[in-house]
Order: structure tokens, then C-alpha cells, then sequence
């Protein structure tokens, strides 16, 4: 009996020893948390300045992780000089004065309207025009058929058949550009969304940094407050007189950063596994967020010079040992400030989308579970089981979104490429929920690498790094779950 129980145990324990003599050859179970450590400490240390888009230091990033990935081996895309890839940006300053007279009321500028861009214009008692939503595409034209030349136009907020918030914002802000090419003299828009206005005047109606619109267009672009709406109508206006100063604006340099290793297989090298991390965060001062005498400075520790370290020693591990499909290599500019980086490069994309077989990107708040590491959209697609193995061989437990009420999946810059078809789920350090250990370091001063265990995170690399391999080398490109949101678009994409 006692050696039928040990003959037992022998025969389970060699699968066993075997995976672990097998998984102690991977360059990632080598991995020197020496190195995660320096990687994080030059991230994330005073000298940064928090990294924000649009001043030096977040370039100062963008070549650092350049050179990490030619140190490494990584190569630029094909027909591309460099790592970097350019994300045009650009820097509005807000008009200084302006003022808007609707039926003998005056209408305050921040407090009702906001200028969204144009020249200094002052008009008197010009006509009114409205045009529905103010939209042109292949689908309709809210200008055929109708003179707008000489006067201003009214038109609703957002786009047509969208109830998405952050996509009317931004359609909105495109509509300036048809108004100036029928020859209107202005265009008002009546905001209609739940965000409070004093919101909407504080992200859009001061100075920002936000993509490139590629609207050369002087006539002034308005928001009005709902709170006037029933004034902004056919029946009520008729006339409008506005006085408003210029939006000044000046293009900013801001980066991508692209690399990539070649797979080993000599079919499976032509599709990429995307690993993907942002390398921004919010600055410095109290202008940015809640300080102290002593730390004015958002090292961004956690967020995210913790995934950007990720994909540097992916970076080392995939060139020291090849996977069978190619590594592509992306670091985000500009998530902080609206998924900047990761939406110019879904839009232009120096590998074809069809090719991207799956984005593991890193992102996160903090953690308060060191045992763990969070996958947002874990239960999404077919790689769950490859990222629970992974993770488990590094000692960590692959839990699923424990805030989906959060809508964490769209709010980082997996969504770019989801949206597109791809499927990405996001690798975070352990949350299980958003308590007080989170909020203590999350967009705050104190996030400095001091407090972070570089163990745990050095265990994170490695299970990040491991999940990748795994899925990198699946026989079968994985996919999205049978109803997903996002299955359709990747049906499209892929072409099944």
C-alpha cells in the first residue's frame, strides 16, 4: 500500500518538475529585479516631473524606453528610422474676453459659453440658421439644401445615433470645420449632455492640450449651457451679436514609441501579439492635483511606470528567447489626457490591424492585493486560461474586473484597439476594489517608488511576461467571446 502511494505521488510529481525545470529556462523567471527596480526609480523620480504630455520629460521618457528597446535588440518597424512615432498634438489658450447677446441677454463667457477656437470676431445682429446636428457624412448632410453663407449657425450638440458621451464631445468639436466650409460667420452648438457645465468649461474652456483637429478655421466655434436652450431655438432666435477673443493655437511634439522582435515561426512571424503600456502621467504642481509642502510632484509610480516597465523587460525577455509569433511593442503617450497616443495609432497604425492577433496591455490604479493581478476583460476572450497559467507560475492569482460598474475596460488603452476588433484585455496589479489603499496613491503625490513592493512588481513583470509567451504561441489566434461587444468589429477586422 505504502509503495503504491508513493508510486502515486512520483507519477504526479513530474508533470510537475518538469514545468518548473522548463519554465526556469525562460528569460523571464531570470528576470533581475535589479533592473525592474532601475527601470521604475528613473520612471517615476522627481527629475520626471510626472511625465505629462506635452512638456519635456514625457519626451525625455519616449527616447528613454527607444533606447531600452535598442539596448535589448528591439528593431524599428520596417521602413521606419526610428522608434518614435509622432503624435501630432496641439496647445489652446483660451480666448481672454468674450461675450454673447441672445434677444437683449447677455450671456457670460465660462460661465455660459465657451470658445472653443477662432479668431477675434465681433458681429452684430447676424442671422441665425439652424441646421439639426450640423453634420456631414455618407450617411447625411444637415447643410444640403440650406444658405448658411454670411450667417451663424445653431446646431444641436454631439453626432447623430450615438449615446456615447466622450464621442459626441469629440464629434462636436469636428463640426466647426463643415460650418467654415458652407461659409457661416460662427458656429453655437447647445450642450445637451449630463456632465455639469462648470465641467465641461473646465476640460474644454481653458487652456488644453488635445489632438491636432486639422481645422484651419477663424471663425469663432461656441458652446452654449443648456441652461438656455429653450432660448436657442426657430421660434425664439432669430439674431445673434457676439465679441469674443482669439483661441490661440500652437503644435506640440509628443511621441510614440514602436518596436518590434520578429517571431521564430516562419508562418505565425507574419501576425503580432501587441504588448502595450502607457508612459505618461499628470505632471507637477498644485494646479495638477493635491499636494504637500514637501511633494508637489505625480511621480505616476503605479500609473504607469509600473506597465511601462512591464513591456521593458518584455522587451528583454521576447529578444533573448523568440516567440513564435512577432512582438509589437507599443508605448503610449497621452492616455492621461484622453487615450491621446493610443487613438492616433489605431488610426495609423504601422502594422495592419488585421496582422494583431491580440493586445495585452498594462495599465492600472495601484493595488491593495499583492497576491494578485487584476485582468480587465479576463473572461473576454479565449486567453483566459493561458494568462490564469501564467500568472499562477509566478505565484500571483488571475482575478477578473471586480468594478465592472467602473467601465474599466473602456476607460484605458486596451479600448483603442478593441474598438477596432483586437482583442485586449488589460493586465493590472492586484485590485479588488476601489478602497482606501488605492485612493491613498492613485493621481497622487505620494505614488513615488519608495512605497511599492519591487518584489511584488518584479513578480508582476515576470506573470505579465510569461501570459504574452503563452498566448504568443497558441496554435490558434485568439478571439473574442461568442457575444462580446467587441466580436463583431473582430469579425470584420479579421475577416471571419
Amino acid at each position: 500500500m505504502q509503495k503504491k502511494t508513493i508510486s502515486t505521488l512520483i507519477v504526479l510529481l513530474i508533470p510537475c518538475l518538469l514545468f518548473a525545470q522548463k519554465l526556469s529556462k525562460l528569460p523571464e523567471y531570470k528576470l533581475s529585479q535589479n533592473e525592474v527596480e532601475s527601470h521604475l526609480r528613473f520612471l517615476a523620480s522627481d527629475e520626471m516631473l510626472g511625465r505629462r504630455t506635452g512638456e519635456i520629460t514625457n519626451n525625455v521618457a519616449a527616447r528613454y524606453i527607444a533606447e531600452q528597446f535598442r539596448l535589448a535588440g528591439v528593431k524599428p518597424v520596417e521602413g521606419q528610422k526610428d522608434f518614435l512615432q509622432t503624435v501630432p498634438l496641439e496647445l489652446s489658450k483660451p480666448a481672454k474676453f468674450g461675450n454673447l447677446v441672445a434677444n437683449n441677454e447677455t450671456l457670460e463667457l465660462s460661465k455660459d459659453f465657451i470658445v472653443l477656437s477662432g479668431k477675434e470676431t465681433k458681429l452684430e445682429n447676424i442671422p441665425v440658421v439652424f441646421v439639426g446636428y450640423g453634420w456631414i457624412d455618407d450617411k447625411q448632410n444637415d447643410y444640403s439644401g440650406i444658405d448658411v453663407k454670411g450667417k451663424i449657425v445653431v446646431c444641436q450638440f454631439g453626432i447623430p445615433d450615438n449615446d456615447q458621451p466622450y464621442q459626441n464631445m469629440i464629434g462636436s468639436t469636428k463640426k466647426i470645420k463643415f460650418a467654415a466650409e458652407n461659409g457661416a460667420l460662427a458656429l453655437v452648438q447647445i450642450y445637451n449632455l449630463s456632465f455639469p457645465f462648470a465641467s465641461i468649461t473646465r476640460n474644454f474652456g481653458g487652456e488644453k492640450l488635445s489632438a491636432a483637429s486639422n481645422v484651419n478655421s477663424d471663425i469663432p466655434h461656441i458652446w452654449v449651457n443648456s441652461t438656455f436652450s429653450k432660448k436657442f431655438t426657430k421660434e425664439n432666435l432669430k439674431t445673434l451679436s457676439l465679441n469674443t477673443g482669439e483661441v490661440n493655437k500652437q503644435s506640440v511634439p509628443a511621441y510614440n514609441v514602436v518596436g518590434v522582435i520578429k517571431g521564430s515561426d516562419p508562418v505565425l512571424k507574419n501576425e503580432y501579439m501587441v504588448l502595450s503600456a502607457h508612459f505618461d502621467h499628470i505632471g507637477a504642481g498644485k494646479n495638477r492635483g493635491k499636494v504637500t509642502e514637501s511633494d508637489t510632484i505625480f511621480n505616476g509610480t503605479r500609473d504607469n511606470a509600473t506597465g511601462t516597465t512591464a513591456i521593458l523587460m518584455a522587451a528583454q525577455s521576447f529578444a533573448k528567447l523568440k516567440s513564435k509569433r512577432s512582438i509589437l511593442l507599443l508605448a503610449y503617450t497621452g492616455e492621461e489626457l484622453g487615450m491621446l497616443g493610443s487613438k492616433y495609432y489605431a488610426e495609423h497604425p504601422l502594422i495592419p490591424l488585421k496582422s494583431c492577433i491580440f493586445d495585452l496591455n498594462s495599465d492600472g490604479a495601484g493595488y491593495n492585493d499583492s497576491t494578485k493581478v487584476t485582468i480587465i476583460g479576463l473572461n473576454r476572450t479565449d486567453a483566459e486560461q493561458e494568462i490564469i497559467k501564467a500568472s499562477k507560475a509566478f505565484g500571483l492569482e488571475a482575478i477578473n474586473d471586480p468594478v465592472p460598474e467602473q467601465n474599466l475596460f473602456d476607460r484605458s488603452d486596451n479600448v483603442s484597439l478593441a474598438a477596432k476588433g483586437i482583442p485586449a484585455p488589460n493586465y493590472s496589479p492586484g485590485l479588488t476594489a476601489f478602497d482606501a489603499e488605492i485612493g491613498k496613491y492613485y493621481h497622487q503625490a505620494a505614488d513615488n517608488p519608495e512605497n511599492v513592493s519591487m518584489s511584488y512588481i518584479t513578480r508582476f513583470c515576470q506573470a505579465f511576461i510569461y501570459s504574452a509567451r503563452l498566448i504568443a504561441n497558441k496554435p490558434n489566434a485568439p478571439k473574442w467571446n461568442a457575444g462580446d461587444k467587441y466580436e463583431k468589429v473582430g469579425q470584420e477586422l479579421y475577416g471571419k
